[in-house]
C-alpha cells in the first residue's frame, strides 16, 4: 500500500450545515476502496482561483490515507460521478519513517 492525499473541493452551498455528514460519507467512500484513512483535515471555505460548474468557493478537504495504487483511479472515477465533489487532486506522499524502537 502506498500514502496518498486527496483534496477535494466540495459544494455546499445551501447544505452548510450538512458539511460534518457529507465528509464522513465521503470518508466512507474511501474506505469502501480498501483505503486506511490516516488523517482528516478539514481547511474550511476558500475562494476558488477560477469558477467552476457557476460557483466562486467552495469548502476544502484533505485526506490522507493508505491505498493500492488501483484504488486511486476507482476512486477518481467514483467521485467523479458524485454532484458535490467540484474538483479532486490526488498527490502520492513519501512512505511513513519506521521509528526505531528503544
Amino acid at each position: 500500500m502506498k500514502r496518498y492525499e486527496a483534496l477535494l473541493a466540495l459544494d455546499i452551498r445551501g447544505k452548510e450545515d450538512t458539511a460534518k455528514e457529507t465528509i464522513e460519507r465521503l470518508e466512507k467512500v474511501i474506505a469502501s476502496e480498501g483505503a486506511v484513512i490516516e488523517q482528516v483535515q478539514r481547511l474550511e471555505k476558500r475562494e476558488l482561483a477560477y469558477e467552476s460548474k457557476h460557483t466562486k468557493s467552495a469548502y476544502y478537504v484533505n485526506f490522507i490515507f493508505e491505498a493500492e495504487p488501483a484504488a486511486i483511479d476507482k476512486l477518481q472515477k467514483k467521485l467523479k460521478l458524485d454532484d458535490v465533489v467540484l474538483l479532486q487532486n490526488y498527490l502520492q506522499l513519501p512512505a511513513k519513517k519506521k521509528t526505531a524502537a528503544a
